[in-house]
């Protein structure tokens, strides 16, 4: 089930939280609940994906997109993403996420989102492509930006460029038969 009730509590507890630039790190605290876990007495790799939304959505918020989404009737969705697990997060145990945007290319905006165990070692990193979404499809970033009144993105790092280049050459519908 969806985490409604701790996307709420991140909301509230972040309702006052000062607004973040474009290129700005949103830090949140939270807690590895048995609910969260697998049979492996660990955070659940797809638990982790959901969590990550604690993130994005409190981000999206600070840096002002939210009120452009409703303003505009835009929406929000995932258009891919990668990720590495590095170590295990157990029962009960805390860690802080950080989410920031990486940068954007002509269709998609790319974000960066990790969690770090309380021993300072890095959990997992996820890249996610994002697209805002309205009527005709996919709004281009720079129209977003725009409506943000943002004028300049930082950079994509050279391996967010990678992995684009690697998505291109990826076929698209899979094929069936394999």
């Amino acid at each position: 089930m969806y985490p409604f009730i701790r996307m709420f509590k991140e909301l509230y507890v972040h309702r006052k939280a000062p607004p973040l630039p474009i290129d700005g790190t949103h830090v949140s605290h939270h807690m590895c609940w048995p609910w969260d876990i697998d049979f492996w007495m660990e955070l659940n790799n797809g638990r982790t994906l959901t969590l990550f939304d604690l993130g994005r959505i409190p981000l999206a918020r600070r840096t002002g997109l939210i009120p452009v989404l409703r303003q505009k009737k835009w929406g929000l969705t995932v258009a891919g993403s990668c990720v590495r697990y590095r170590r295990r997060i157990r029962p009960f145990e805390r860690f802080e996420m950080r989410t920031r945007a990486a940068g954007v290319d002509h269709r998609f905006i790319y974000m960066e989102q990790s969690m770090w165990k309380a021993s300072g070692e890095c959990a997992n990193h996820a890249m996610y492509r994002t697209a805002v979404t309205g009527p005709a499809g996919i709004v281009p970033p720079s129209e977003v930006m725009a409506a943000m009144g943002v004028t300049e993105m930082p950079e994509l790092p050279a391996h967010v460029t990678a992995w684009i280049t690697a998505e291109d050459t990826r076929p698209w519908p899979p094929m069936a038969d394999r």
